[in-house]
């Protein structure tokens, strides 16, 4: 008889593993809000887009600017990401961190860990 695997038990799986990725002491947790912000500068990372501070905080989907600044000190703190120069000096590019980047290739191998365990 064969089994069936549903895209929704891998999509679980995916999730119960990506919990405990984010519950290793590694670094701090992050709000939703963080998580959110996190992927964005990843993403624009990937991209190899620019994107300051300004540009975070025009986006409006992420809140008021002054939340948004509030959380991005706050990682900053937590050692998510970096503030570089550019070449306006009242402009600073979010980066993320090598602990940052090491989270990011967790979770992917959260990913490959979720379909080989439903296979």
């Amino acid at each position: 008889m064969k089994t069936t695997i549903k895209s929704s038990d891998v999509y679980l799986r995916f999730l119960q593993l990506a919990d405990v990725i984010r519950g290793l002491p590694s670094l701090s947790p992050l709000d939703p809000l963080e998580e959110k912000i996190l992927a964005m500068v990843a993403r624009a990372g990937e991209q190899e887009e620019r994107l300051c501070v300004r540009d975070m905080m025009a986006k409006e989907q992420l809140g008021a600017p002054a939340t948004i600044h509030t959380r991005l000190k706050s990682m900053r703190a937590k050692g998510w990401i970096v503030l570089s120069d550019t070449e306006d000096a009242r402009r600073k590019q979010i980066e993320l961190t090598r602990e940052a980047v090491r989270y990011f290739d967790r979770l992917s191998r959260c990913m490959v860990e979720a379909v080989k365990g439903s296979v």
